[in-house]
C-alpha cells in the first residue's frame, strides 16, 4: 500500500513547515489519475500522525478530475475513464489535470503560551 508512504511524506513534510507548532489541518490535491486511493491515504494519514504533531489533524482532499485536450478536434473534455480517448474517438490527446500529488496548506494552531509570554513582557507606557 503506497498511500502509507506518502502519507508519511506528508506528515513529515507538514512537521518541518510547521516548525513545531500542533498541525489541525492538512490540505491535499489529489487528481484521479495519481494512483492514490484517497480512503486509503486518509486511513495511512490515521496511522501516520499517531504521537507526532499532526495527531488529531484532520486530512481535506480535493479530488482533481482527468481533463485533456485532443490534438485532433481541439476539444477540451474530462476524462472519465482511464483510457484517454476524447468522444471524437481519437486517442491523440494530452493529458492536461488529474496527475497532481500535492500539498496545498496546513493549518497550525498558534502557541499559545508563547503569545502570553510576549504580551507578558510587551511594556506599557501610561
Amino acid at each position: 500500500m503506497h498511500e502509507l508512504a506518502i502519507a508519511e511524506s506528508v506528515v513529515e513534510a507538514a512537521r518541518n513547515r510547521a516548525a513545531g507548532r500542533r498541525v489541525s489541518v492538512v490540505r491535499l490535491r489529489i487528481g484521479r489519475l495519481s494512483g492514490v486511493v484517497p480512503d486509503a491515504l486518509e486511513f495511512a494519514f490515521e496511522v501516520a500522525t499517531a504521537g507526532t504533531d499532526l495527531d488529531g489533524a484532520s486530512l481535506e482532499i480535493d479530488d482533481v478530475a482527468a481533463r485533456a485536450t485532443c490534438h485532433v478536434c481541439k476539444a477540451d473534455f474530462i476524462l472519465d475513464d482511464p483510457i484517454p480517448l476524447c468522444p471524437c474517438g481519437s486517442a491523440d490527446v494530452e493529458i492536461v489535470a488529474g496527475r497532481e500529488l500535492a500539498m496545498v496548506s496546513i493549518d497550525v494552531e498558534e502557541d499559545v503560551s508563547c503569545a502570553a509570554t510576549a504580551d507578558a513582557e510587551t511594556p506599557t507606557y501610561g
